[in-house]
């Protein structure tokens, strides 16, 4: 006996210390390919816009060039993350709160005015927005939120009151900008992460129905909102105005058919489709790779967002779970927003996709994300399971 209890103390030491393993070779791979896609899609959708721009001296490939540096550098970023101990991000959970915070209200002080909206920062030339920073702060914050209020999470005071009081304030501050897509994907997170925790459902019921209340004033007060509604409902009614940019991206995916016109053969990207390399970059994908391409890309996303999950139910703890289920979550919404828009399943909204959309910032940021769950993944599968197996090894061995 005095045997089997040192090697089970043995095997406990060893438990306690992973973390050092491997990274999940599956889930970095999918991010891979997918990054390599969107990249080879940006470089196809933005040539003719980037010729014809004199703010990029007629260059082609200048969002192309650019994109690829930052997907260097967010693959060299993904991977430093992915070294860093999840303990150390939830140690700076707050920290990283306070910071989007601080940005959210410098950007309405003092950031770019595009459209109507301050969203960005610019700096040398690179703009940035702080409300992809908020996204990841609020889930490392409301993961230590579940984490400390653990039982309690069933009452109103502990599992309600601290998430929607964190979450009034990054969504108040969006609107003001306004950025109305960022504030769904906050209060998407939110719900999420209130449910992970174990929020009784009726509060879910009562918040839906306040939360439908206000975007309904939201599209009353702001006339451009109630106008994406209409162009929404009405795609055909308004062609040249308001509904211009759904019904480009309608024709783009219609033409596309089955198999696609080929890469680099889109019409639509010749300055008929606004955002073409940006947020309505899937109508070229599926202009030019088809219908089978662009399933096959969202067989690749859903792919990675289940291998996501998977690892988030393998999770040593708590507040790894919650993070790597949060983070999941996040890429999930963010495809599925996007598709729905460009394919008019819902009104049009700013919202990128993931590892396509251009962007340097908010693809620093995407794979940054990347890293952390990877970084959660050194603890799971095999490590744990072989910890287990040994085990039980070892009680046989003994007995």
């Amino acid at each position: 006996m005095d045997y089997t209890e040192s090697r089970l103390a043995d095997y406990r030491e060893t438990d306690t210390k992973a973390g050092h393993g491997s990274i999940d070779v599956p889930f970095l791979l999918l991010t891979l390919l997918l990054l390599t896609i969107g990249v080879v899609m940006v470089l196809s959708a933005s040539f003719a816009r980037a010729y014809y721009s004199e703010s990029t001296n007629h260059t082609a490939t200048y969002f192309f060039s650019r994109q690829l540096i930052f997907a260097l550098g967010g693959v060299a970023a993904m991977l430093f993350m992915s070294r860093l101990p999840i303990g150390l991000y939830r140690s700076l959970a707050r920290l990283i709160m306070l910071a989007a915070v601080v940005l959210l209200l410098l950007v309405l002080v003092g950031g770019k005015r595009v459209n109507g909206s301050r969203r960005w920062f610019e700096l040398a030339g690179v703009t940035f927005q702080p409300s992809e920073i908020a996204k990841i702060a609020v889930i490392l914050f409301e993961a230590q939120l579940v984490c400390r209020f653990k039982n309690k999470m069933k009452t109103f005071r502990y599992g309600v009151l601290p998430f929607a009081a964190t979450a009034g304030v990054i969504i108040g501050m969006l609107l003001a900008e306004p950025h109305l897509s960022a504030s769904i994907i906050i209060i998407l997170i939110t719900a999420t992460m209130m449910f992970l925790g174990g929020t009784k459902l009726r509060w879910f019921a009562l918040g839906g129905g306040a939360v439908g209340a206000g975007f309904l004033l939201i599209i009353n007060v702001l006339h451009y909102s109630g106008e994406r509604v209409n162009a929404w409902l009405h795609p055909f009614e308004d062609t040249s105005n308001t509904a211009y940019q759904i019904t480009q991206s309608l024709y783009a995916i219609g033409s596309g058919g089955l198999s696609g016109l080929g890469l680099g053969a889109s019409r639509q990207k010749y300055l008929y489709l606004p955002e073409e390399h940006n947020d309505f970059i899937f109508s070229v994908v599926c202009e030019e790779l088809g219908f089978i391409g662009a399933t096959l890309i969202l067989i690749l996303f859903a792919l990675l967002i289940i291998r996501g999950f998977y690892l988030a139910m393998h999770c040593r703890d708590r507040y790894s779970f919650l993070v790597c289920a949060g983070i999941t979550a996040l890429l999930a919404y963010q495809v599925i927003l996007n598709v729905a828009v460009v394919t008019n399943l819902i009104p049009c909204t700013g919202i990128s996709l993931p590892f396509f959309s251009y962007g340097g910032t908010a693809l620093l940021i995407q794979l940054g994300e990347m890293g952390i769950v990877l970084s959660i993944s050194r603890d799971i599968p095999e490590k744990k399971f072989s910890v287990r197996k040994r085990r039980s090894e070892a009680v046989k061995t003994a007995s």
